[in-house]
């Protein structure tokens, strides 16, 4: 009976929908150091015609709390044509938007930048009809975070 039992779990959890999956986390190691890579991701950002909403510096914050934290910026912009019709298709993305990208300094020292992937929001929502839109919005992460990384 128990490896009856095992068995059933086995299969209930590869059945799982995809929106029950991980999401998927993109990371580039950058040739700069975190203050430059900011500057770039912003730069490129700017140049693709996106929009800088926010920027979140957790390691400011956390020394304006009397802790210490590595560089860790969070860039939040976007382009309400690509946001738009994802949220269009469930209201519920807009969780997720706009996009982020997260530059921060590991204990090593390297500077990484991260972002999660287009199709992970998609399976998030279950947006399963703007494969177009996806498809536009992860080659512009990929070629805004390639910019800012480069040497």
């Amino acid at each position: 009976m128990r490896k009856l039992a095992v068995l059933a779990t086995i299969l209930a959890f590869s059945a799982a929908p995809a929106s029950a999956q991980a999401p998927q986390l993109v990371t580039k190691k950058s040739a700069h150091d975190a203050a430059a890579t900011v500057a770039r991701l912003e730069e490129a950002i700017k140049k693709r015609g996106a929009a800088i909403v926010a920027k979140v510096d957790h390691a400011a914050a956390a020394k304006a709390n009397g802790m210490e934290l590595r560089p860790a910026v969070v860039v939040i912009f976007g382009n309400p044509k690509l946001g738009t019709p994802l949220m269009q298709s469930n209201p519920a993305a807009g969780l997720d938007l706009p996009m982020r990208v997260l530059v921060w300094q590991d204990a090593a020292g390297a500077v990484m930048v991260g972002y999660w992937a287009a199709a992970s929001l998609a399976q998030a929502h279950g947006i399963t009809d703007q494969d177009a839109v996806i498809k536009t919005m992860g080659g512009a992460l990929d070629a805004i975070t390639s910019e800012a990384v480069a040497k």
